[in-house]
This record gives structure tokens, sequence and C-alpha cells, in this order.
């Protein structure tokens, strides 16, 4: 142990007698652990960004959403190869509650499925009026959508039949309307029905990329009411007739006709949501009578498929970092063979004291390793800051993992010793006596 100990401060002597040597040396590991650390973080950060949109999106969920009726126009646009168009175009009764029966009833493995009904309103209380959203939901709506209640409870199937006016906010809502009074029990005025607080939802963090890239609203923002209510108490728009189908309203937007703006299916088994959705598209195109007013997406197909795209770049990254270490580590051993011929002399002057063979060899070992543990350190913190900086500066998330770090540095240590044995049995090697006449 003490001719171990004494070759190392042998080798960190020389390292630190030849700074500027050493540091040049070092450069390599540097960047190249750097490199890494930043590397695997932008990938870390990626690959939780994509499971979190996972988590808002639910799990095996089939999304089904209506589709307005100048997007519906350019749907058929792009199917028909010609410009003939029947004078008596198939009519089409939009989304509607009883298409998800029919899916629920056709459609096998279908675990859960919700309603959603979205409608713009000014929400009132105390005097103090918002803008926002009015939801007509199910009650599976929270299981789909992964949400919780922070206080009261959740609508009853007494509530859903009786077209109950009772509704569930939003976090958000609570804060701006209810910053000094119980929202629970209290009466809020949506549109021109007044409705009784029985939950508030708990807060969903989520960033707006997120939301804005998936397609999503603000959870936060609404306020949720049982389907029939929304259909019974506020308005149904499955009520509307052929010949208003294209009228613009007021603010020159065309009339929805839909009495459903989207329809949440969750499968029993994953690798059947495809074939599902195949299913699905059928039952709607029937119904529809072949009228495209509707949009079919399998949000967990197309987040797996980006996360294997991520996956890829990822190991590009990855690849390119080690590489850098791979750069890092030849450079090591070009300048300790080049530091054998310098120290030729000193060599032979320890092997004449009495030094072996293997204690030459622990000591370029130990020098080498010295050098890419410093340069390890050094590159930990470059591949922090860099980490950080980029999180910062271009808005892409990161995330630093301790495993990365212990990856890295367990590298660079490996590349050290790797790198330096040829110089090192290159050093033990010389002839004694030759050494001295150098």
């Amino acid at each position: 142990m003490q001719r171990y100990l004494f070759n190392f401060l042998l080798a960190v002597e020389q390292v630190a007698v030849n700074k500027l040597r050493s540091i040049l040396t070092a450069l390599g590991i540097v960047f190249g652990v750097g490199a890494v650390i930043a590397m695997l973080a932008i990938g870390s950060g990626a690959r939780q960004s994509i499971l979190d949109q996972m988590k808002l999106i639910g799990v095996n969920n089939i999304v089904i959403e209506s589709l307005p009726s100048d997007e519906m126009d350019k749907a058929e646009e792009e199917e028909e190869n010609d410009n003939s168009r029947d004078d008596k175009a198939p009519f089409s009764p939009g989304l509607t509650l009883a298409d998800m029966q029919a899916i629920q009833q056709i459609v096998p493995g279908v675990e859960l499925s919700c309603p959603e009904i979205v409608l713009s309103t000014n929400i009132i209380y105390n005097g103090t009026q918002i803008k926002g959203r009015s939801v007509g939901i199910a009650n599976s709506f929270f299981e789909l959508n992964n949400l919780q209640l922070s206080k009261g409870t959740s609508f009853t199937d007494y509530h859903q039949k009786m077209a109950s006016p009772v509704c569930i906010i939003g976090g958000n809502i609570e804060k701006r309307l209810f910053s000094r009074s119980e929202a629970l029990g209290s009466y809020i005025k949506a549109k021109n029905t007044w409705l009784k607080v029985v939950g508030v939802l708990e807060a969903k963090n989520a960033s707006s990329q997120s939301l804005q890239s998936l397609g999503l609203r603000n959870l936060n923002d609404d306020l949720y009411v049982p389907t029939n209510t929304l259909l019974v108490r506020f308005r149904d728009r499955g009520q509307f007739v052929r010949q208003l189908i294209g009228r613009q309203n007021r603010n020159n937007e065309v009339e929805n006709i839909h009495q459903l703006d989207k329809i949440t299916i969750r499968m029993e088994d994953s690798e059947k949501l495809q074939a599902s959705a195949n299913v699905i598209a059928r039952i709607l195109n029937r119904r529809h009578n072949g009228v495209k007013d509707y949009a079919i997406q399998v949000p967990e197909l197309l987040l797996e498929q980006e996360q294997k795209t991520q996956d890829t770049f990822n190991f590009v990254l990855a690849a390119i970092a080690g590489i850098s270490l791979l750069v890092g580590g030849i450079g090591i051993m070009n300048i300790m063979l080049a530091s054998v011929l310098e120290r030729t002399k000193e060599i032979g002057t320890r092997r004449s004291l009495g030094a072996t063979k293997t204690d030459i060899v622990q000591q370029f070992v130990f020098e080498a390793v010295f050098i890419s543990f410093l340069g390890g350190l050094i590159g930990i913190i470059l591949g922090v800051v860099t980490a950080n900086l980029i999180s910062a500066s271009a808005d892409i998330p990161t995330v630093i993992s301790a495993w990365s770090i212990v990856l890295a540095f367990g590298v660079s240590s490996a590349v050290g010793l790797i790198f330096g044995i040829v110089p090192a049995q290159r050093a033990s090697e010389l002839d004694p006596i030759t050494a001295l006449r150098t």
C-alpha cells in the first residue's frame, strides 16, 4: 500500500509541475464528459416531456373530435378526384351521444367512454364576471384524464339522469372567484343557469407548450357540468335542422351542428388500439352517411412514435459525445507517449535507485487516471452548466440525472486507465543504463 501511495504522489507531483501540459491533455476529457452529461440531460428531458404528455391524454385512449363544417368541406374536397358533386349531398347528424352508445355496444374491449360538450360562457359570482368554458361530461371524464378532486364529490347518477344544476370548477376558477369565500355549496351563474358547486378540481400543472402540441385545453380553467345538464339547461346543438348548416352567427363563425365536441374511448388492450380505431371509423362512416365530419386520433401511438424518434436522436447525440471521449483518450495516450520520451532520464534514475517495472507502470497509469479524474470533474461542472443554459435560453426541457454523472465520470476514469497503459508499458521497458546516458 505504501508503494502504491508513493507512486500516486509522484504522479500527482508530475501533474502539478506540468500544469499547462496537464490542462491541455485533459481538455478532450473535459469536453467529452460535458457533452455526455448535456446530451443525456436533453434526452432525459425530452423523454420526461413525452411521458408527461402521455399522462395528460391518458393511457390507451382513442379520441374522436368533431370537425367544423368548413374543415369538413376541405376534407371532402381532398377525397374527391373530380369537381363533380351531387346536388343532394348526404346529410350527417354530426357527432352525437348515439354514436358513443353505438361504439360501446359494437367495439369489443371498451373500458371507459366519455362525451365532451364545450360551450363558451360567462361565469358570474358575487358581482364578479369572468370568461370561461362550460364543459358537459360524464363521471368517467376524471378517470380518463387522471384528475382528482381537491374538495367535494363528483357527479352522481342522479345528477346525470335528472340534469341537476350542479357543477365542478377548476382550480383557477376557484382562485379567481372564491379567494375570500368557500366554493363548496356556493351558487354561480353560467350563461342563464344557476349552478351549485359540489366539487373543486385539483390543480393539474402542465406547460402551455405541451397543451398546445396535444391540442388540449387547460382543464383548470373550465367549469364542468353533467352532460344532460348542459344539453337540457344550456343548449343542445343536435337540435339543429339541415337548413341551418353553414349559417354564420353574429361573430361570423359557422354554426356548429355537432351535439358533442369530443368522445374519448379507453380500450382495455393497448395492442388493439389501431384495430379498434379502424372499427370505430367504419361505424362512424356508416352512421354519418359517409360524411367525414369527425377526426379519429390515437395519441398514445403518436407519442410512442415520437419517443422512438427521440430515442434515435438521443443515440446519435450519445455517439457523438462518446467519440469526443475517445478522442480525449487518444490525446492522453499521445501526450503520455511524448512524456515518456521527455522523461527518459527520470525513468532511468528511478530504475537505478531500485524502482521496479511495476513502479514505473503504476506512476504513468496514475498520471493518466489523475488527469482523466480532474478532466471528469471539470467536465461534470461544464455539462451541468451547459444543460441549464440550454434549458433557460432555448426553452428545451433538460433533466440531469445522477446516473448520467456517474456514467460520464466512470467512463472518463476508464479512458485514462485504458489509454495510459500503453505509455506506462513503454516507459517500464526502457533499459536503465541507456536511459541514464540519454
